[in-house]
């Protein structure tokens, strides 16, 4: 020790575990001659210094960060010398304590291990399980934390004597890499690429066992193979994804601009929502029947990669990654009857049996299922659809450290939250609570993340309906319960991601959710300030014939935009074929099983109807997707609508719908129009609370021509449209608005 050694305890806060962060201060270390230690421990990673650079390794230490990494806090301490320490030493972590760290996310195969994937002379040649420390699985294979091997589910894989040497070697890219494994000592698939790539050449449906379950998957330009996914999926209309070799290959089949095209070949490797080219090849029919864009990702798993290797003829190296690739494959979610991923090789074969002609799975368990994350551009920057695999468990920073909850969300494309200090963890997708199967899900996933976090919730939130299943989990947990009005709640999941505490003006455009009374809302101005939410003004209400049925059936919500405009007498002769409706008609004009319902979907859901648009749907929003797919050039139909007494009517656009040249002029009119309408709505009100920005929420907020010309209409009047980026803007956003409610109460 010399007289000018200066020793420092410095605290790394942040997604610094399972990164590759010790390995990184390890050589920083060396490399300036410094003397200490580093660990894990349930806070981040824990740093002790000692030498005469400790100015260089402290700006080292942020700028040469891990690509992994995310650093939220580093604090130094000076400290008392330690006089005779030797050298620099990575320590065994310590589990005791409050956990206040968290685990990565599952990260796409990196470029070095890409080259080593696909070097003939590399031990690790067409290795279907070989990661670094800069890539590999994280959350889908961690039970606990600290982030160790005997934690994860490679517990029961030994490392081998050449695995081992690069574990312990700090010059080496797997130093300390948990997942590390090799063919010699690591996990096996069940069956070879190349058997897997004939059966899907053959036609066959295969499941694949990924990261955070299983996949189905087919070859894309066979549609037979499709249209049987399809159809022992029970997958109804509802759009599958593609998976590709590259960028190059997509841009056959999609339009991108450079942001889309990060978003495309990020580590998170998300489905990237994309407008199909006019020109593309052809491709079956049945993979987004009627929609304007397609669902894209790429590889991120080396079995992936295998896979797309064996189409191109196993070429040496990786220069063939740079070239298109003719191989497009279906990947959708091996989920049967809106049931949750599959994720074991048992409940594969058990469940998967009458779908897939082939399973191929392996010894490495899935310990969290996580669905693949769905995401498009959306007004300039990046939105969420579906909050999944590659971004679970990142945190979303609060305005401010709140108590910890959790929070349950609703019913439909459910996910759940907890809070941690001023942080927020918004879980995977988990799906609508319609079966014993996905309660399970849910239980499951809020038992793992409380767990993995070491939280123990003071609260539970959840929504005001009575009868959602995960309104009546949140009563069994014996927690404390805070009940958050729906639409409340997607204004506040917005008002979270964007750090905003005082009172907000929020459109809440959605589908549906209940309101106060017991009515049934969707189309709502909301004054909403912390615990208080006052509804200021509505969109006018239409009946909805047979109550929910009609959000799959929009001619009768059409049938009822006609009776609304006294022309109930066109009922039968528009809509004869699709179901009762001379009922239909009575049950409108009596108001019997016809409630009213303010909900911005179901005038989606008229406009359609009244467009010849999917007069029947297979799913919930398909009807609305499939017209936002006509939409190139949104216009306005001046004076197309009704504002009185906080009432926004749409009726007279309705009317003009009657009288277009076709469904593209009709839905070029009803979008460009209803976001024209909302702006009007909205500028007196927010004039007369002094506001000059607005929140916007809800699923209808998804619609990509919709968002994007309410933004630019409030910039246009100098306002300010906050949308939903973070969390989803449909229901799988609300566990996050919960949270936030409910921190208000505690």
């Amino acid at each position: 020790m010399s007289n000018n050694d200066e020793r420092l305890r410095i605290r790394v806060r942040g997604r610094v575990q399972g990164v590759g962060f010790r390995p990184h201060v390890h050589a920083l270390a060396r490399r300036s001659g410094l003397t200490g230690w580093v660990l894990n421990d349930p806070q981040g990673v824990l740093i002790e210094v000692q030498g005469t650079a400790t100015a260089d390794f402290r700006a080292a230490l942020t700028a040469e960060a891990p690509p992994l990494a995310r650093l939220d806090a580093v604090e130094y301490e000076a400290i008392t010398p330690v006089i005779g320490e030797e050298c620099f030493a990575i320590r065994h972590s310590e589990v005791s304590g409050a956990i206040a760290t968290g685990i990565g996310p599952d990260a796409a195969v990196c470029p070095a291990c890409l080259v080593e994937l696909f070097d003939p002379v590399d031990r690790r040649y067409r290795y279907a399980f070989l990661n670094c420390t800069h890539c590999g699985p994280r959350y889908t294979i961690t039970r606990r934390l600290p982030y160790d091997r005997p934690q994860t589910a490679m517990a029961g894989f030994p490392l081998c004597p050449d695995c081992l040497a690069e574990y312990r070697n700090p010059a080496d890219r797997r130093f300390h890499a948990q997942p590390t494994a090799c063919p010699a000592c690591g996990p096996r698939l069940s069956h070879p690429p190349e058997e897997i790539l004939a059966a899907l050449r053959a036609g066959s449906i295969v499941a694949i066992k990924g990261l955070g379950g299983f996949h189905l998957a087919c070859d894309a330009t066979q549609a037979d193979a499709v249209a049987r996914l399809r159809r022992v999926k029970q997958r109804n209309g509802k759009p599958f994804a593609l998976m590709v070799a590259n960028a190059e290959s997509a841009i056959r089949y999609v339009g991108m601009d450079d942001d889309e095209r990060r978003l495309l070949e990020g580590v998170a490797r998300p489905i990237v929502l994309l407008r199909r080219r006019a020109d593309a090849p052809d491709l079956a029919s049945d993979i987004a029947p009627g929609l304007a864009w397609l669902g894209v990702m790429l590889p991120y798993t080396p079995l992936h990669y295998l896979l797309f290797h064996e189409a191109a003829g196993r070429p040496d190296g990786t220069g063939w990654l740079a070239r298109p690739q003719d191989l497009t494959l279906v990947m959708t979610s091996a989920n049967p009857g809106g049931e949750p991923l599959a994720i074991g090789n048992g409940e594969a074969r058990d469940r998967l049996a009458g779908i897939a002609d082939l399973i191929v799975d392996h010894d490495r368990d899935i310990v969290i299922r996580a669905d693949d994350s769905v995401v498009r551009k959306l007004a300039g920057s990046p939105a969420f659809l579906r909050r999944g695999r590659g971004h679970v468990p990142e945190q979303i920073r609060l305005a401010r450290p709140v108590p910890p909850i959790l929070a349950v969300g609703g019913h439909l494309k459910t996910t759940v939250c907890v809070t941690r200090g001023d942080e927020a963890f918004l879980s995977q997708h988990i799906g609508d609570l319609d079966n014993a199967a996905t309660l399970g899900f849910l239980e499951e996933t809020v038992d793992h993340l409380l767990h993995i976090l070491g939280v123990e919730p003071v609260a539970v939130a959840h929504d005001r309906h009575p009868d959602f299943q995960s309104t009546r989990f949140a009563e069994r947990t014996g927690l404390p319960a805070v009940a958050v009005q729906h639409h409340h709640a997607h204004v506040a999941a917005v008002m979270a991601e964007h750090r905003i505490e005082g009172p907000a003006l929020g459109l809440a455009l959605d589908g549906f959710g209940l309101g106060e009374g017991g009515g049934s809302w969707g189309g709502e101005m909301l004054l909403v300030d912390g615990l208080r939410s006052e509804r200021l003004g509505s969109l006018a209400p239409l009946a909805q014939p047979g109550g929910d049925v009609a959000a799959r059936q929009p001619w009768r919500m059409a049938a009822s935009a006609l009776v609304r405009m006294g022309r109930a007498d066109e009922i039968v002769s528009r809509f004869s074929g699709h179901g009762p409706t001379e009922g239909v008609r009575r049950m409108i004009e009596r108001g019997i099983n016809a409630p009213p319902t303010s909900s911005c979907g179901r005038w989606f859901d008229a406009a359609c109807g009244l467009l010849g648009v999917r007069a029947v749907a297979g799913f919930e929003g398909e009807a609305p997707m499939t017209l936002e797919s006509l939409v190139r050039h949104p216009c306005v139909a001046e004076g197309a609508w009704r504002i009185e007494k906080g009432e926004l009517d749409l009726t007279p656009l309705l009317e003009r719908l009657l009288t277009v040249a076709g469904a593209v002029e009709g839905a070029e009119l009803f979008h460009g129009t209803l976001a024209a309408a909302l702006v009007d709505w909205t500028l007196p009100v927010l004039r007369v609370h002094g506001l000059s920005r607005v929140v916007l929420s809800g699923g209808c907020l998804m619609n990509a021509v919709l968002a994007e010309e309410l933004v630019a209409g409030f910039r246009a009047a100098g306002v300010e449209a906050l949308l939903p980026r973070l969390a989803p803007a449909n229901d799988g956003g609300l566990s996050l608005g919960q949270a936030w409610t409910a921190s208000f109460a505690l």
